[in-house]
């Protein structure tokens, strides 16, 4: 079942991200990489700024997330996770796709240029990658990441995106 999330389930939430990203420990840059990968108050941090979070949940336990932050012109799909031991399950397609229908908006997305396996997720799911001087332009308009991780990463949109 895909439900929202809600204050109750912050811990659940910062478990399930710092075990899916332990995937990106010598994956992504070093100086990118750190334990946790997010702070109990990074994640709170991002909940205040408006990224909503939605759960799979079965059995009563959450399974995946995925948060979406409504920016005005375009929504962005932020925080996309999965427990290590539940992936290749469909979980991450579902929540993809529910948070994708519940939004009229163009869909952007950032990721690390060498998460490879996110990226190949994003294209398989209807998501194109955009140019790298697109990138750069989107990624200071949208998001609050430092200089280091826009060079770094990568930006996919859906089929919604129009120039902004």
């Amino acid at each position: 079942m895909i439900r929202l999330c809600n204050r109750m389930d912050v811990e659940e939430i910062y478990l399930i991200i710092n075990d899916a990203a332990q995937a990106y420990k010598g994956v992504i840059p070093g100086d990118r990489y750190h334990e946790p990968y997010m702070s109990m108050e990074e994640l709170n941090h991002e909940i205040d700024d408006g990224v909503v979070f939605w759960g799979y949940e079965e059995n009563g336990t959450l399974s995946g997330v995925m948060g979406i932050q409504d920016k005005g012109d375009v929504s962005l799909i932020r925080h996309a996770y999965v427990r290590t031991n539940q992936r290749k399950s469909g979980i991450g397609t579902r929540l993809l796709s529910h948070l994708t229908a519940s939004t009229e908006k163009p869909i952007l997305i950032g990721t690390w240029e060498s998460a490879d396996w996110a990226i190949r997720f994003y294209l398989k799911n209807g998501f194109s990658l955009v140019s790298p001087d697109e990138k750069v332009r989107l990624l200071q308009k949208y998001w609050n990441v430092p200089e280091r991780q826009i060079e770094t990463s990568v930006v996919l949109c859906d089929r919604k995106r129009t120039s902004s």
